[in-house]
């Protein structure tokens, strides 16, 4: 009888521990999922910082405006207008080609209506156009003005149009000794504009 009541006693509480551990199983998936939301915020915390796009507005392009701002207004040189440059090379028939370029300078500024359009010592570059045997003829190609070059066009001048005679028969004894094969370096030559030339001037 007594050992009827002791496994009676120990089958309840077999029975009850197994109702405590499955009630304990049953329980956990609650506690999860009433621990999960808290994660599930947290990670939206951590994707809040994305608007970053708003760095790139800072395009910058007033540049433009800049550029369209007057800085003076031009001014046409004339055709006919002289123009003496200062060679500074020497020129040889024998040594240079057509085609070739060689540096120079403006002698005296070039005025228009009281204006200065081209400074005295403004950076001239001439051409060679004619090389013969015993001739050579150069021209001028362009000039630079506030760091810009522009075309020039002008007639041709040869080594001997530097020297300046007083009547026709010295000219005929300077024609016959000279020699037009050689343009020495600081020789000076006027020439011509055979087209106009408009360049900008500083207000």
């Amino acid at each position: 009888m007594f050992q009827s009541l002791v496994s009676r006693k120990l089958l309840l509480a077999l029975a009850a521990a197994g109702l405590l551990a499955l009630a304990g199983c049953s329980n956990q998936p609650e506690t999860t999922a009433t621990n999960q939301p808290p994660k599930a915020t947290r990670v939206r915390k951590a994707a809040a910082p994305a608007p970053k796009p708003k760095a790139e507005a800072p395009k910058v392009v007033p540049v433009s405006a800049k550029a369209t701002e007057p800085t003076g207004h031009v001014i046409t040189v004339p055709k006919g207008t002289p123009i003496t440059a200062i060679v500074d090379q020497t020129l040889a028939s024998d040594k240079n080609h057509k085609g070739d370029t060689f540096v120079a300078s403006l002698c005296s500024p070039i005025k228009v209506d009281g204006k200065t359009v081209l400074p005295k010592g403004a950076h001239i570059t001439g051409k060679v156009v004619t090389v013969k045997k015993h001739e050579l003829k150069v021209a001028l190609a362009s000039v630079v003005i506030h760091g810009k070059s522009y075309d020039l066009e002008t007639n041709s001048r040869r080594p001997s149009d530097k020297i300046k005679t007083v009547s026709a028969k010295s000219k005929e004894k300077a024609n016959q000794k000279i020699d037009n094969s050689k343009l020495a370096v600081n020789s000076q030559l006027t020439f011509k504009l055979s087209k106009p030339v408009s360049v900008p001037v500083k207000s």
